[in-house]
């Protein structure tokens, strides 16, 4: 049971390193947060929202900019950009973990699944989520009123 939990974690880390190296620009959109307003049709590209295997990482991909967070915690994991080029999704961002530059490239199987191949050759396969994106989890108040990002 312990080993099934750190393989997720460690899913997880490896996939926000991943999703993480994609480049932002100053004065970029806001983070993508709240219920998904998407449930794409097929054959209306990537955008939406996309899961990893593991089930542990949620990729929203919305007009040219992305953004991957933690299934479980609403936790952003990393942000960057990406191109679509045929069947092919160049991607490239930033990890929010561990501070570096990632880049992957994802092929188009079907409508509701990317196989995806990360610049140190690590593959992993998106599939279409119509689920809710989770929420980031919020202090309770503290004795000046603020709140902010559980840290953990």
């Amino acid at each position: 049971m312990i080993q099934a939990g750190m393989k997720a974690s460690l899913t997880a880390v490896a996939l926000s390193a991943v999703l993480a190296g994609c480049q932002m620009s100053p004065g970029g959109p806001p983070p993508m947060r709240g219920p998904s307003p998407m449930n794409p049709q097929p054959g209306s590209g990537i955008e939406g929202n996309w899961i990893d295997q593991a089930g542990t990482g949620i990729t929203v991909f919305r007009s040219g900019r992305f953004e991957t967070i933690a299934s479980d915690s609403g936790r952003r994991l990393s942000e960057g950009g990406y191109q679509l080029r045929g069947s092919i999704v160049e991607i490239s961002g930033t990890s929010i973990i561990r501070q570096t530059a990632v880049s992957f490239n994802c092929a188009v199987a079907t409508p509701s699944q990317l196989n995806c191949t990360a610049g140190s050759g690590q593959q992993f396969v998106l599939t279409r989520y119509a689920g809710a994106l989770p929420q980031p989890e919020v202090s309770p108040p503290t004795a000046g009123g603020q709140t902010g990002p559980v840290r953990g």
